[in-house]
């Protein structure tokens, strides 16, 4: 499974480096969209990339990003006020007599505050970090695919939900970020062939089950580069839904096969498949009566030798 991903955010460099064409009314629509839907989650890095608008589309998606930033400001704020009653409240009480409600008001208080200044700091922040461009299942991220023979992005959620599914197949089959290979002609009949993507990804991570000192497990996350280092075209599948009174969902999952030895080695059964270069138009231009020739792709893959370590 890929539990995560850092993807490449800079549309400038996704468009140049491949020729793409950045479908901005879908981006106009999905920032907005976002303003009223809890539910849509956007990685930084994609909001960053509007900082400097260059046109009307893009200055649109400036000032919905303005107004949820505002809007997520006056929250987060709402939130310390509460908190900071609560915490003064707690330490007047402890003041008098100790007890174990007024202790625990203060722990709760004073994790909570400390969550919503790092949030508002966060939101605030100029500087790039590599989490800004970290998605997670249900974050949306750039996905390249074909539109009358052009390379297209457009922003699709990272949690497939098959055109004709209901809606909640998203809590029926949570894992359907990642498409198996081996069930590619299974459950995922319905895109393998049809509707191909790629992603631009340039680490993943995943969950590991790991020995202690003690002799019991830990779950913990590691992180998986690609060496030499290099962005990588992550073969996806993906599916536009719709249904009655719900706005049109764009989402996609991440082809995963068994492992090449290091990542085995390092506790993990499935890994991501990058397609060359070369494969780009012909993957993102699926006949599905050649299934042959689509699984001879995924097999002629970019081979890099994956370095991990421990996640930040």
């Amino acid at each position: 499974m890929c539990y995560s991903a850092q993807i490449l955010a800079q549309y400038d460099r996704y468009c140049r480096a491949f020729g793409a064409r950045l479908d901005l009314p879908s981006f106009v629509e999905l920032f907005w969209g976002r303003l009223e839907d809890a539910r849509i989650k956007i990685p930084k890095a994609l909001e960053d990339d509007f900082v400097h608008p260059q046109n009307d589309q893009e200055r649109q998606i400036k000032e919905a990003i303005d107004q949820y930033r505002t809007q997520q400001a006056y929250k987060l704020e709402q939130e310390l006020f509460k908190q900071r009653k609560r915490l003064a409240d707690s330490e007047r009480t402890l003041l008098s007599k100790t007890t174990k409600s007024a202790l625990e008001g203060k722990r709760i208080a004073t994790s909570k505050i400390e969550w919503a200044l790092s949030k508002l700091a966060d939101m605030r922040r100029t500087d790039a970090k590599e989490i800004d461009s970290r998605i997670y299942p249900g974050y949306y991220a750039p996905v390249m695919v074909m539109e009358n023979g052009e390379r297209v992005i457009k922003p699709m959620r990272y949690q497939c939900r098959p055109a004709g599914k209901p809606a909640f197949y998203d809590t029926k089959y949570p894992g359907t970020y990642n498409a198996r290979r081996d069930n590619l002609e299974g459950f995922w009949k319905g895109q393998f062939g049809f509707t191909h993507g790629l992603m631009l990804v340039n680490a993943f991570y995943e969950h590991v089950t790991q020995p202690t000192s003690t002799g019991e497990t830990q779950n913990v996350i590691l992180e998986f580069k690609p060496r030499p280092v290099q962005d990588m075209l992550v073969a996806c599948l993906w599916s536009k839904w719709t249904g009655e009174g719900e706005p049109d969902l764009y989402s996609f999952a991440a082809i995963t096969d068994e492992p090449p030895e290091e990542i085995a080695a390092a506790g993990h059964d499935r890994c991501i498949i990058p397609i060359k270069p070369k494969n780009i138009d012909a993957w993102l231009n699926p006949n599905p009566a050649k299934l042959a020739d689509l699984y001879a792709m995924l097999d002629d893959r970019e081979r890099p030798y994956y370095e991990h370590r421990m996640a930040a």
